[in-house]
């Protein structure tokens, strides 16, 4: 198995403006070593966490979902974040995986932030998404799905682990920040996978500071690489698959995992 080279991007974004949020990053991904398979964006990288639909929400022909696959291509990498999409009369905080031959793959995000009221304006996501990169199985969630350990638990399947890599994407709070890192560091203890965490840094419209506190941890939940705190900045490593094969068999966890099924409870408030 090959290794995954993976950058993460700790943005400040502009609130509501999805124009300057692309020509920034358009500014950021030109530092981005070539070689490197995926670049992982903040959630909502393009507006920020405001769930106004007629101001924010954007179709799937719109424009950060173009830029998106401009990149993709232009760079030779897999682009990954979460945008405010509407599809039909249904509005979406969607995180979209787009590959360099313009193919894609979307996720809507499951738990809906009810204390911001997003659980009124948007509609939940109703499946998981697993995708394949050089041979690894990844899964990416968005913000509040990390306080929700089912929703991302690890399956052990016929001798195989369902994914290596948990990727959250996340407009997290400086004030929750201490359980955004440690609820980070339990996904991948629990998980027996690598996890990442990419948050934003800066003020949103609402007056609430983000530290950021982006990372990158591996399965035994410690830290291989963070963003200073506050700070704009993207960092890059190297993910080694033969290094998460090895403690997965001298530490079998998954043998003994329960099964289990995740049923559909969720209201449509939308």
């Amino acid at each position: 198995m090959q290794n995954l080279t993976v950058a993460i991007v700790q943005s400040d974004l502009l609130w509501e403006n999805s124009e300057a949020n692309l020509l920034q990053f358009d500014k950021k991904l030109e530092q981005i070593a070539p070689g490197t398979d995926l670049v992982v964006l903040p959630e909502m990288f393009n507006t920020g966490f405001s769930i106004k639909s007629d101001e924010c929400a954007q179709t799937m022909e719109g424009t950060a979902f173009n830029w998106m696959k401009q990149k993709a291509a232009v760079l030779n990498m897999v682009i990954s974040g979460s945008i405010f999409t509407r599809v039909g009369g249904q509005v979406y905080n969607r995180l979209l995986w787009v590959q360099p031959d313009g193919e894609f793959i979307a996720y809507d995000k499951r738990h809906l932030f009810r204390f911001a009221g997003e659980h009124n304006i948007l509609t939940f996501g109703k499946e998981r998404m697993i995708v394949e990169l050089k041979g690894w199985k990844i899964m990416p969630l968005i913000c509040y799905d990390l306080r929700f350990p089912v929703w991302s638990k690890n399956r052990f399947i016929e001798g195989r682990y369902e994914y290596d890599l948990l990727v959250y994407v996340a407009n997290w709070p400086n004030q929750r920040q201490y359980a955004w890192k440690q609820l980070l560091i339990a996904r991948a203890i629990e998980n027996q996978a690598y996890c990442i965490g990419v948050n934003r840094v800066g003020s949103d419209g609402y007056g609430y500071q983000h530290s950021g506190d982006s990372i990158i941890l591996n399965p035994q939940g410690q830290i291989m690489k963070q963003c200073e705190p506050f700070n704009e900045e993207m960092i890059t490593i190297n993910l080694d698959y033969n290094e998460l094969s090895d403690y997965r068999k001298v530490f079998p966890v998954g043998m003994d995992w329960d099964d289990f099924e995740v049923k559909n409870y969720f209201v449509n408030n939308t």
